[in-house]
């Protein structure tokens, strides 16, 4: 019986450790900062979450402001502003 809590106060701070870890590298290593490097044309502005599956997203193409529901099924252009 000490064996196994023994075993057990040894493995739950290993399991919090990793999973702090993963987590760490989750937020360094995120896909939207991976995405939000300036390029001369394309830039992402905003992204608004709005429910579990979807976002808008507002994206200055060109000197044009582009309002794009992002789905899991695609990406779907909403409104287009010029940018003044």
């Amino acid at each position: 019986m000490t064996y196994y809590i023994l075993k057990l106060l040894i493995m739950l701070p290993l399991i919090g450790l990793m999973i702090y870890g993963s987590l760490w590298l989750y937020r360094k290593y995120q896909p939207q900062t991976m995405m939000r490097q300036n390029t001369n044309s394309l830039n992402i502005v905003e992204v608004l979450p709005v429910g579990m599956n979807n976002k808008l997203a507002v994206v200055d193409f060109e000197g044009r402001k582009i309002l794009l529901s992002v789905t899991r099924s695609g990406v779907t252009k909403v409104d287009v502003k010029n940018a003044d």
